[in-house]
């Protein structure tokens, strides 16, 4: 039987088989200024298969092509699909009626994420074009905090009041055209707060009679418009809900955070981090900058390595006694700092993950850095022993303690670096600082210096130099 990451790899050959097969007619289309035929395939081409067709055209291209799009939803969901510098590109040189025209198709979440791409002045000129309680929507969601529930939610969703019945619920659902998500129904009070929620299943399989106060489900996880998308993403990941509604202070319902738009949370966040940890900034588009742009942003983050190895440096060169004793024993730094350094980046990688999906939690510090020790030592134990005995008889000719030396040498390295890969994260969540943003820096550094000490030390122990 197949294997799923065959089938898996199978699905991603095609689809960029399918790409490219597109990419070459866009391409060949555009060269024989076939109008005509290119709306054509652009109306029958998905919005996200668009989006990630544009990454493979020149900006003339890109344009062109964007110029045929009609005002319509389709054009909308494209520009939600597109990567955010290249929305900024296109729409830079569009007139302000047409970008009012476009996305006045969209929902309000995304007209406002749109909209945020712009200059502020063109910003707030598209918003005067379009209607008067869109302009107020807009201006409510673009007022939440960027990267809030606030700035996710969808504010076109319907509430039912709590005395109607499941038979008129029903036809009312049936009357709702724009209603978005209506997986969940939201129940309201007199007062207009919620105060329960019912699955579109549990509705269709209720008698007709039966009240929804009777059946809806009173206990609702709600979150409040300046919860952390991050957060958001979490409720959603660990209830596995379809929706989160938004409420404010006063339980009204202001909208809801629906579960596609939580995927491109979690995506955008694990990007985030994981760039951050490898001292590559934030920036998730940063395949699309410059290489001038690139290096600005990685600037700062190597620079802390430098730093670590300039002291590791010196740290040889105080010993440059023993090394000239013992000339073999230059030849294992290279493997005792790298096998250090790839440890290190494993524990401080698990822990950062750990905390952003909620499975380290406060209190249990103690007991993951005890466990990452042990496997420090597992692990050093196992690599110093086939390093020790590689140095003794490659070196049979040097000291008679060196593949001791060596051996003991990685084993207190990888034991080291587990420990501080460790640490490094829980201590600055303690303090307040992002881990992942500053644990690959202290990491990679702290790991140079300590790797090097240790290793002379014990030289200086063993061998009697």
């Amino acid at each position: 039987m197949e294997s799923t990451w065959g089938k898996a790899k199978m699905r991603k050959e095609m689809f960029n088989h399918e790409i490219n097969i597109l990419r070459d007619t866009y391409r060949r289309l555009l060269r024989r200024q076939a109008k005509t035929n290119l709306i054509k395939l652009t109306r029958k081409t998905h919005p996200a298969d668009l989006a990630t067709l544009f990454r493979h055209f020149t900006l003339e291209e890109q344009r062109e092509i964007f110029t045929l799009m009609k005002e319509n939803e389709r054009t909308a969901e494209f520009l939600t699909e597109l990567d955010d510098s290249l929305v900024n590109e296109l729409l830079s040189n569009e007139n302000l009626e047409r970008i009012a025209s476009i996305i006045e198709k969209a929902p309000i979440s995304d007209q406002s994420g749109i909209l945020n791409l712009l200059e502020e002045e063109k910003a707030q000129s598209v918003i005067g074009l379009l209607n008067i309680d869109e302009q107020e929507e807009i201006a409510e969601i673009m007022g939440y905090p960027e990267d809030s529930a606030g700035s996710l939610m969808n504010t076109e969703v319907f509430t039912l009041h709590e005395s109607i019945t499941a038979g008129d619920a029903i036809q009312t659902l049936q009357d709702q055209e724009d209603a978005e998500m209506v997986f969940y129904l939201y129940i309201t009070d007199d007062d207009d707060r919620l105060v329960g929620v019912i699955s579109l299943r549990i509705l269709t399989t209720t008698p007709s009679t039966t009240t929804l106060k009777d059946i809806m489900i009173k206990n609702v996880h709600t979150i409040r418009p300046e919860t952390d998308q991050e957060e958001v993403a979490k409720i959603v990941a660990q209830y596995n809900f379809l929706a989160v509604p938004v409420i404010d202070s006063e339980s009204h319902l202001l909208g809801i955070v629906t579960v596609d738009d939580v995927v491109d949370v979690i995506r955008e966040e694990a990007t985030e981090d994981f760039l951050q940890m490898a001292g590559a900034g934030k920036d998730r588009e940063i395949l699309l900058k410059s290489s001038w742009e690139n290096a600005k942003t990685r600037l700062p983050w190597l620079f802390a390595s430098w730093i670590g190895g300039v002291i590791a440096a010196y740290l040889i060169g105080v010993f440059e006694g023993m090394l000239e004793n013992i000339i073999a024993l230059a030849a294992f730094i290279p493997v005792i700092l790298g096998m250090g350094g790839n440890i290190a980046t494993q524990s401080s990688t698990i822990i950062v993950r750990g905390m952003a999906t909620g499975r380290v939690n406060i209190g249990g510090e103690i007991k993951l850095i005890l466990k990452e020790m042990k496997v420090g030592i597992i692990l050093g134990t196992l690599y110093g022993i086939l390093l020790g005995i590689f140095a003794k008889y490659i070196f049979a000719d040097s000291h008679a303690n060196l593949g001791l030396v060596v051996g003991l040498s990685i084993c207190v390295s990888m034991l080291v670096a587990a420990t501080v890969g460790t640490v490094i994260p829980l201590l600055l969540r303690k303090l307040d600082i992002d881990p992942a943003v500053a644990t690959g820096p202290f990491v990679t550094t702290s790991i140079d210096i300590l790797g090097v000490l240790f290793y002379f030390l014990i030289a200086g122990l063993f061998l009697s130099i």
